[in-house]
């Protein structure tokens, strides 16, 4: 299970690229991709059982045929030579093969001895049925909020963001805007690596001859710079200083929407007596007070960008002629401040009046398949409940109740523990306050991916810790930094190896088979969770039985008749993903997230909610809240925010100040360290890192540093350099002004390495709204190593 044996893996063989499908006894069959959020469409092609070949979908509207590397080569992702293939249970310091009957066993013997101190911990890679799965069983079966994503460390504050602004969650424009806008900007994130196909409509329309300004305002140059007319430097934490330059300066030269605010918005500053996201209700002169010491000069002091870059995006902003949109990820959300950056950036919109029509519109993208359709929609949170429900509320606790017909008050009303605090839990002893006994990791890799991971999960390793009584299960395709520390490990099946529903950064919903199995023993994580049930369910335990003493996950086929689904060998004797679908669609109408029955989306390339019949068909919704486009716009309101947090149809322009990161260079540690990824691995890279066309692409980690500090630290290209933090250390080789060029004082090191763990350097400081960490801002010092 070591490291090494996850980089010497390897695939058995690599799958073509096709321009065009072939007609040579090759089944095809429509399939989003399995990485990031994007949602590109591939046609995958099956032969002899096993998938040979991929192709670009030219029917789906989101990719029209393209692919970044990394689709091109999804098929290889299921074939590397360590795949997972039998459950495993830890005995000593090695692993002993046992039968599902067991593993199963197991994990119900844990969660019997303590339910209240099990977590389940999943990400944005669970399908839409299997998150609604396990926030089911979690939430609805055993009382426990004590689930929580890895969403939690990537889009955290792009939902309490929106929530703050709008009353409800995820963007209210589309990818549709690329084709029209004017100017594009991408704040501190870089779509020609991360979201390649995205940026390609954007660049393929100046290829054509169109007039589009792009606007990348980061801490690095990357290769979305290049492609740029205008990059905008910023100092960690420039953007809240940004944000509030191009406000004061919309309403110091008289250029903001005076109708549209008047219409459509109110105002806030946060309560700092009460913190939450209401805040307080400000008046339009409070926040042109507040905005007044935001010159252009005294931003450029905070943010390190120029006066006259901040006057260029006033004018901009300032411009009704202009179609303006915004694009970020992680550096907006993976901050201290991430809650309050991405209202911000909405409220310049707002107050600018570029919001509601075709090319206007403030824009978060996600890095995960479906973690908008799963963790978002399905709320697979430890606060939130299906279709925009909480936890807190109790109106929606008995909404759920009635829903999953469950005995009243079985849905608990505090919430349970988020990601940082759940796994800090987990790794404090008992005696110590350590309440959280065994987690259940399903689709993500927590041993690579949390901050700080010498505090949160590396200890579970450190015999000298006292953690012996807690339990560690892990769910995965390949060998981790996760699986190196479980007691239990389970072999599951991924991708085209089951059926499956995501939704993707647009508010698209996307559907796919099964086309073909799994190796050895390796299963689906839905079934795993529903097997657990049922055993809990024939031990008696009254929480796996609804109102009418049936199992929580009783499935019928056309006869009418339960069907054994917990027993591997019936699991596909009906379509389970289809059950859960429509039995979670309901939900999804309560907040106007509304989605079409499962059939729909087998004959679509993906629905953007809400989808709403009219005339006996179902249509998608391209850009809510406004007029023309949105079914729940009433006519004549022009923009209506119905799901306002005022309750009065309109949208919130917040005030926050800028505030400086939660760590920042000294004389100790006088460099400032970001993370992030790379254009040929996905996240932790164990699928990508299998791949041998991607693998030789980018082979391991480095740290990217500027020629400037390379000097100081008589640094060459490829040396082994010591990088430290006040939390740990790694050694890894220098890359001078690589392919992205921090500026002097800055490193860069992605975190797709499982043999050079970054996180082992990150602070865990997080945002006090979305609980999501900051992983973009460390100090660092630096030596090279002879």
């Amino acid at each position: 299970m070591a490291a090494a044996t996850a980089v010497a893996g390897g695939t058995n063989y690599s799958l073509p690229i096709l321009a065009e499908e072939p007609k040579s006894g090759i089944q095809w069959n429509k399939a989003p991709c399995r990485f990031c959020g994007t949602g590109c469409h591939v046609q995958v092609g099956v032969q002899d059982s096993k998938v040979v070949a991929v192709a670009g979908d030219r029917n789906a509207d989101v990719n029209k045929g393209l692919l970044c590397v990394k689709g091109y080569h999804v098929g290889s992702a299921l074939y590397g030579k360590d795949r997972l293939t039998k459950p495993l249970l830890r005995v000593g310091d090695d692993y002993q093969e046992i039968s599902w009957n067991k593993a199963i066993e197991t994990i119900a013997d844990r969660i019997e001895a303590a339910p209240e101190r099990f977590a389940f911990y999943g990400s944005g890679q669970w399908t839409i049925p299997e998150g609604y799965a396990a926030q089911k069983f979690m939430k609805g079966g055993l009382a426990n909020n004590h689930i929580d994503p890895n969403a939690r460390l990537c889009m955290a504050s792009a939902v309490t963001g929106f929530l703050a602004t709008y009353g409800v969650d995820e963007p209210a424009g589309c990818y549709d805007d690329l084709d029209v806008c004017d100017v594009l900007i991408m704040w501190g994130n870089n779509p020609a690596e991360m979201h390649p196909v995205l940026f390609s409509r954007v660049t393929d329309r100046r290829s054509r001859g169109e007039n589009v300004q792009l606007i990348d305002i980061g801490t690095r140059r990357t290769r979305t710079t290049d492609a740029c007319q205008h990059y905008l430097e910023m100092k960690g934490h420039g953007d809240l200083a940004i944000a509030n330059g191009i406000a004061h300066l919309l309403i110091k030269n008289g250029t903001y929407d005076r109708k549209f605010i008047d219409s459509f918005c109110n105002f806030k500053a946060p309560d700092d007596e009460n913190p939450n996201l209401h805040g307080k209700a400000i008046s339009f002169d409070d926040y042109r007070s507040f905005l007044e010491p935001y010159t252009p000069e005294h931003v450029e002091q905070l943010s390190g960008v120029p006066a006259e870059k901040i006057r260029m995006l006033g004018d901009l902003f300032g411009n009704p002629e202009l179609k303006i949109t915004s694009l970020w990820c992680m550096g907006m959300n993976q901050h201290t401040r991430g809650t309050a950056i991405n209202s911000m950036v909405h409220g310049v919109h707002l107050l600018s009046g570029h919001f509601g029509t075709p090319g206007n519109a403030p824009t978060s993208l996600t890095g995960q398949p479906s973690a908008c359709g799963t963790v978002r929609e399905v709320g697979t949170l430890s606060h939130a409940l299906p279709g925009g429900r909480v936890v807190t509320n109790e109106e929606h606790r008995k909404q759920t109740e009635d829903l999953w017909n469950i005995p009243a008050g079985r849905v608990q009303s505090t919430p349970g523990y988020h990601t940082v605090k759940m796994w800090e839990s987990f790794c404090t002893p008992t005696d110590q306050g350590g309440d959280i006994s065994t987690i259940w990791v399903q689709v993500t890799n927590p041993g690579q991916t949390l901050p700080n991971l010498n505090k949160l999960f590396n200890p579970k390793g450190n015999n000298k810790t006292n953690l012996k009584d807690k339990f560690l299960i892990v769910s995965d395709v390949y060998p981790t930094a996760t699986t190196r520390l479980a007691d239990l490990i389970l072999p599951s099946a991924m991708w085209v190896e089951k059926n499956g529903v995501v939704g993707n950064s647009e508010r698209r919903t996307q559907q796919w088979f099964k086309m073909v199995d799994p190796p050895g023993d390796a299963r689906d994580d839905c079934w795993q969770t529903i097997a657990v049930a049922h055993e809990l369910f024939d031990r008696g335990n009254e929480g796996m039985q609804d109102r009418d003493d049936r199992f929580l996950f009783e499935v019928k086929n056309n006869d009418d008749k339960p069907v054994p689904i917990w027993d591997w060998e019936h699991y596909y004797d009906v379509n389970v993903d289809k059950h859960l679908f429509d039995e979670y669609r309901q939900f999804s109408r309560l907040k106007h997230k509304d989605l079409a029955p499962y059939d729909e989306y087998v004959k679509a390339h993906g629905l953007r909610w809400p989808v709403v019949e009219q005339n006996g068909e179902w249509h998608e919704t391209r850009w809510r809240f406004s007029e023309g486009y949105d079914p729940y716009v009433k006519s004549g309101e022009e923009i209506q925010f119905y799901h306002s947090s005022t309750h009065d149809d309109r949208a919130q322009i917040w005030f926050h100040p800028w505030i400086a990161p939660a760590e920042v260079p000294d004389n100790e540690y006088p460099l400032m360290l970001c993370t992030g990824r790379v254009l040929e691995h996905w996240h932790t890279g164990s699928m990508t890192r299998r791949i041998p066309e991607l693998s030789s692409a980018m082979p391991g980690g480095y740290l990217e540093i500027s020629a400037e500090d390379a000097d100081v630290y008589g640094i060459r290209n490829g040396d082994k350099v010591q990088v430290e933090s006040r939390r740990g250390s790694i050694v890894i080789p220098a890359w001078i002004d690589g392919r992205g060029q921090p500026p002097r004082g800055t490193v860069f090191i992605p975190f797709f390495d499982e043999t050079l763990l970054v996180n082992d350097l990150t602070l865990d400081a997080i945002d006090p709204f979305s609980k999501q960490p900051d992983y973009k801002k460390s100090a660092v010092r630096i030596k090279k190593v002879s």
